[in-house]
């Protein structure tokens, strides 16, 4: 079995992986970090998002060992240094744009990076960016609130 190395939330991390591993069984199971969620196994969720590289990646399109030398962002790796949440995930707790939080952390991931490219995005700008992520429990209002709040417009 192939080894891999990789860089995720800025620490060095290594292990033995079939070929046919997915990067978000990886993270979840070799790594234990729960935080990437999978939810449909079919790439149309988005509850696995994931920043390789800086882009946006739904980690269960891609195999672990594609990852050989990326810099992988989980959503443990959004916190501040300090442990405090981060200004998007402060958002989302302000505004309530959480109930299950199954879909949470592919939200804030794919939000992240709108963000970064974005950073005063539209209401429909972000409604556009999200079509990726399914969340069946807000109808999304208050997750595109969120969105608008950590970008300083509401």
């Amino acid at each position: 079995m192939p080894n891999i190395s990789l860089k995720v939330n800025g620490k060095e991390v290594s292990g033995e992986v079939e070929g046919r591993t997915l990067l978000v069984e990886f993270l979840r199971e070799g790594l234990g970090m729960t935080g990437t969620h999978v939810g449909c196994d079919t790439s149309q969720c988005g509850a696995c998002t994931v920043h390789v590289n800086g882009q946006q990646v739904k980690s269960c399109t891609m195999f672990a060992v594609e990852a050989e030398g990326a810099e992988v962002r989980t959503i443990e790796g959004m916190a501040n240094a300090d442990g405090t949440l981060s200004p998007l995930q402060k958002a989302f707790q302000d505004e309530h744009g959480l109930q299950c939080g199954f879909c949470t952390p592919g939200m804030v991931m794919s939000l992240d990076t709108l963000l970064a490219s974005n950073p005063k995005p539209t209401e429909d700008e972000i409604r556009y960016h999200l079509q990726g992520n399914i969340c069946r429990c807000t109808g999304y209002h208050n997750i595109v609130k969120a969105a608008l709040a950590a970008s300083g417009q509401i």
